[in-house]
């Protein structure tokens, strides 16, 4: 991404997010009569959730493999072009605060995670100063830890 690669990173994590939320196979995981054609918020809470975390899980494991590959190639501490880091944290965010899928709380996420992975209050900042790969992620996703305690207190607030 030549314009802006952390902001398109973090687009890619909030698709993926609208995808698992819409795409999961709901029935799979609903509570009570799996064949009545209503599926319980609980049904569909959990759904997302694990389907969610195996994805979380995922990009976790390949973004920490694929940084410490583009820093060994590169040499550089945090090169601007790795993104995954910036889409597992921004994925992050939206699951951890179990998201409603609506343009308030996808837009406000995306804004809270920015705000963090750009401000990098403590203890993000002192997250980038693990070795390679650890250290290139585990700063989005203390950013996204931050951003879903945001989404959390915004729906406590009422929004």
């Amino acid at each position: 991404m030549p314009v802006a690669p952390g902001t398109c990173g973090s687009l890619a994590g909030v698709v993926i997010y609208a995808a698992v939320s819409f795409g999961i196979p709901i029935k799979a995981f609903a509570f009570g009569d799996v064949t009545s054609p209503g599926v319980t918020a609980g049904g569909r809470a959990l759904g997302v959730s694990i389907t969610g975390a195996a994805i979380a899980v995922a990009l976790a494991l390949i973004g920490v493999w694929a940084a410490n590959q583009v820093v060994a190639f590169s040499g550089k501490k945090d090169p601007q072009f790795v993104v995954i880091d910036e889409t597992s944290g921004q994925f992050l965010a939206l699951l951890l605060a179990l998201a409603p899928v609506n343009w308030k709380y996808l837009l406000l996420g995306f804004v809270l995670f920015r705000v963090f992975d750009i401000w990098k209050p403590f203890p993000v900042r002192q997250a980038e100063s693990l070795r390679a790969g650890w250290g290139i992620m585990a700063d989005d996703w203390v950013a996204g830890i931050y951003a879903a305690l945001g989404l959390w207190l915004a729906r406590a607030a009422g929004l």
